[in-house]
């Protein structure tokens, strides 16, 4: 069948130490090729080096070879595959043509050894094996993703609904806007008019009325700076205040420190340094102590100093025999400081004295440790507050120099004030005094038309931000078809990713069905009626919880010969049979999961249980449906087949 991955020339098949060939080069062509021979004759080895080519590791190296390759070319590529024995394990390395052999391996290599084929001939679970190459947790990642992007695309279109519902809001605003503007710049134009009204053709009335726009506009520009130097000295009394606020802070935390303690850092450091000599020296007692106290422990083990008791003889004393029964007395021992003979409750008493002297010296030593530790505490917090102290000053005497510098700030500008409020109640007389005069009418008049043509520009400017509202509003809209464009794209993906495994198992279960009832129908099986497989879920414990599951019942019907049916199992069927199904469940399975599509190869092998005839009628079957088949076959066997196929008849 034509696919993707069709063959349209010649096949080249290399092979080196693989299974039993020594050495082999064959040509294959596109459509059905039968590999015949009697057994033992490399045919099996000869698809392994196909298979390796392809990408396989289940091909095996010649045993008295350490290295072997399979080489396949066709349209104009070709395909290397390198086995070396390495360790006891044969390595596989090369540019195969599949990076991944899992599907080809389950569904288009159909050896003996093909797990679709045992799992038959087994009884084994076949539900399994046809969603082995399902990698569910990619699925179940893919559905995450894409619900992720579902909720996105639904809140982006919860908002563009919202923006929605209010633009006739904003159309309204824009109208009322607009019908203000038209109705301001009606009146301004009326106002105008009747400027023109007034008898003001003479030189004089212009200069007039050029003297009253300058008095007036003086005016406004006076009022606006005094605004301005208001607004920077009451910035300029906030920041005063501030600083206030924290010198008094800062003053009350000076304050707190206890001006009353005159010690110092360097006078706790010599304390410290005479309470660690003092530690010092007991330490050093302590040792001495020690090492007296394991001396004469030790000494009191063995009974005392060994005396040389050969000089005693020698000397004539004859109480020799009194002196080795003293020095062997338990209650005696020799004393290994002045050699005198003393009871040895006295040596315990002594070294029972050493060691309370000893744990009087070191109770002292942790005495004065807790006290350095104490005093060195006390010195890190002097220095602490000493350091802070000075950070507190050196920050009081930056403030009292900012606040001298904003103080004479604040007195120019409540200068500057006054100043700007004398000339604005100038200005006030000036203008005062024109309206007084006869152009009293045409002040009115220009100040009026002064405040529409401000009210009128903020109008204006309402209106364009509306406006701009609007545009944004409609632009963004304007991408809602293809939010829900997408939306609906997302809908079907998550839909067909959640009935992904499902639709995969249903069709599993179609194909088998569909070409198991083609199969018996053209290999005339009398005795079997149907086979067929049968989705159905089931209960199973994984861990401490229950889950449902799919799972694959393979059905067989029989006829006994006065008709009447009945279900058989597998281990009932002939090893034909159960090698004709076998072989139904793999093609289901190529055809499931397109195989066709990355590899256009499926070879056959080990088919000596079916008769020949039916042999044939298979490969014309699977010929429907593969580019290229390579089909392994006995003599007697391939006699059946069509005379059109190509034959190798010598590996």
């Amino acid at each position: 069948m034509s696919s993707p991955e069709s063959v349209t020339s010649s096949i080249t098949v290399l092979a080196e130490n693989i299974g039993g060939i020594d050495s082999s080069e064959v040509t294959l062509e596109p459509g059905v090729n039968v590999l015949t021979g009697r057994n033992a004759t490399n045919r099996t080895s000869f698809l392994q080096t196909i298979m390796a080519a392809l990408g396989s590791r289940r091909s095996s190296l010649k045993g008295d070879a350490d290295a072997g390759r399979a080489e396949l070319e066709f349209d104009g590529k070709r395909y290397e595959r390198y086995l070396e024995r390495r360790n006891g394990e044969v390595v596989f390395d090369g540019d195969p043509y599949l990076e991944d052999p899992e599907l080809a391996d389950l569904f288009a290599f159909l050896l003996e050894s093909n797990e679709a084929r045992r799992a038959v001939r087994r009884g084994d679970e076949l539900r399994e094996l046809i969603m082995r190459p399902i990698d569910t947790d990619e699925i179940e990642a893919d559905i995450s993703t894409l619900e992720a992007e579902k909720r996105d695309l639904d809140d982006r279109l919860e908002r563009l609904e919202q923006l929605d519902s209010e633009l006739p809001g904003l159309e309204s605003k824009k109208r009322e806007l607009e019908n203000e503007i038209e109705t301001t710049t009606e009146e301004i134009a009326d106002l105008e008019d009747e400027l023109e009204a007034f008898d003001l053709d003479v030189e004089a009335s212009r200069d007039r009325k050029a003297e009253i726009e300058s008095a007036f506009a003086d005016l406004q520009t006076a009022r606006t700076e005094l605004e301005s130097i208001e607004y920077d000295l009451e910035t300029e009394r906030e920041s005063h205040a501030e600083l206030e606020r924290e010198r008094d802070e800062l003053e009350g935390e000076l304050e707190a420190f206890d001006d009353d303690d005159h010690e110092s850092p360097d006078r706790l450091e010599g304390r410290i340094q005479e309470l660690r000599a003092r530690k010092r020296s007991l330490d050093t007692t302590v040792s001495e102590l020690q090492s007296v106290i394991r001396f004469n422990e030790e000494r009191l083990a063995d009974d005392g100093v060994e005396l040389d008791l050969e000089d005693h003889v020698e000397s004539g004393e004859e109480d020799d025999g009194d002196i080795t029964e003293q020095l062997l007395a338990d209650d005696d021992v020799v004393c290994w400081t002045c050699g005198s003979q003393v009871g040895r409750d006295r040596i315990e008493s002594t070294l029972e004295r050493l060691r309370s002297l000893r744990q009087d010296q070191l109770e002292e030593r942790s005495e004065l440790q807790a006290q350095i530790d104490d005093l060195s505490s006390r010195r890190k917090e002097l220095r602490e507050r000493t350091q802070r102290r000075g950070e507190i000053e050196t920050r009081l005497s930056a403030i009292d120099d900012e606040l001298e510098r904003r103080e004479q700030r604040i007195e120019e500008l409540e200068t500057e004030v006054e100043q700007q409020r004398t000339r604005i109640d100038e200005l006030e007389s000036e203008a005062e005094a024109f309206e007084n005069a006869e152009y009293g009418d045409v002040i009115d008049t220009h100040r009026e038309l002064n405040r529409l043509e401000l009210e009128l520009e903020g109008l204006e400017d309402d209106r364009d931000d509306v406006q701009a509202r609007i545009e944004e509003i409609e632009g963004k809209i304007e991408a809602r078809s293809e939010l829900e464009d997408r939306r609906e794209t997302v809908e079907a993906e998550l839909t067909d990713l959640r009935t992904r495994v499902d639709r995969i198992e249903e069709n599993a279960v179609d194909a088998f069905n569909e070409h198991m009832e083609s199969i018996l129908s053209i290999l005339e099986y009398r005795n079997i009626d149907r086979i067929w497989i049968d989705r159905r879920e089931k209960t199973v414990r994984e861990g401490r919880r229950k889950v449902t599951q799919t799972a694959f019942d393979l059905h067989i019907v029989r006829s006994t010969d006065d008709g009447a049916t009945y279900e058989d199992t597998v281990d009932h069927l002939s090893e034909s049979e159960r090698e004709v199904t076998g072989l139904v469940f793999a093609l289901a399975g190529y055809l499931v999961h397109d195989v066709y599509e990355i590899v256009p190869f499926m070879l056959l092998d080990s088919l000596e249980a079916i008769d020949s005839t039916r042999i044939a009628d298979l490969v014309e079957y699977f010929e429907e449906h593969v580019d290229c088949l390579v089909v392994a076959l006995l003599r007697e066997d391939a006699e059946s087949l069509s005379d059109e196929y190509a034959y190798v008849r010598e590996i």
